[in-house]
């Protein structure tokens, strides 16, 4: 029986969009490249190998500054190096949703408790760019619409891994909570959604109240 880190791994590195994209709407599909890879292999090496079943996090789509970079959701070059320890040769650049999500990580324990309970992933898996600017899977509602059948394919591949579907923690309160809502009023992919705000969000918009939503953070992500 493949490992929880086999089956990520597999999973993420097949990744691809079949549809032809709205016009100027770019993939980013960091697998491709052998670095990338090799990183990931640690990582799921590391963190996942095992049959542990584990909470899904789950975000809007990787970042062309963290997971669009080093095909780890929410980790920037940075941060991998740096608390996981995996050394990498990416520009070491850092990015904003990936600092507080670990904090959040340091404050549950470190890397190893944190991923030993949790799994983050993203609504679509696969990030996007237009003028060279991130793009979220629903601000185009053409590009949404296309996606559904992957999404849904996707989440159902992941579920497989060993994850527990009494509750999956929703990064975005608004449009990306709706999304997940109705998709799971269609398919009953979990019990229960609790929605958090985005890290995004937070670090830009709510730097001074920092401290209060790692505790709210902790305490929602301890509690359910």
């Amino acid at each position: 029986m493949k490992t929880f880190g086999d089956q990520a791994y597999h999973f993420f590195n097949q990744l691809r969009i079949k549809e032809a994209l709205p016009k100027g709407i770019k993939c980013l599909l960091p697998f491709k490249d052998t670095e990338v890879q090799k990183v990931n292999q640690l990582f799921f090496k590391k963190y996942y190998n095992d049959h542990q079943v584990r909470k899904m996090i789950i975000g809007i789509n990787p970042g062309r500054f963290g997971a669009g970079v080093t095909g780890i959701n929410f980790t920037d070059p940075v941060n991998c190096a740096r608390v996981l320890k995996i050394e990498n040769t990416f520009e070491k650049r850092s990015e904003l949703s990936s600092n507080f999500i670990y904090k959040v990580i340091d404050s549950l324990g470190g890397p190893e408790v944190f991923f030993s309970t949790f799994f983050i992933t993203s609504v679509s898996p696969i990030g996007f760019t237009l003028d060279n600017k991130n793009l979220n899977y629903y601000d185009n509602k053409t590009l949404q619409s296309q996606l559904n059948e992957f999404i849904v394919q996707s989440l159902k591949t992941q579920l497989k891994f060993g994850i527990d579907r009494k509750a999956v923690y929703c990064l975005g309160e608004g449009k990306n909570y709706k999304f997940i809502s109705e998709l799971n009023n269609r398919y009953s992919f979990f019990e229960k959604i609790v929605p958090l705000a985005h890290p995004r969000y937070i670090m830009q918009y709510k730097r001074k109240e920092l401290e209060s939503y790692i505790e709210y953070y902790l305490t929602v992500l301890q509690e359910n």
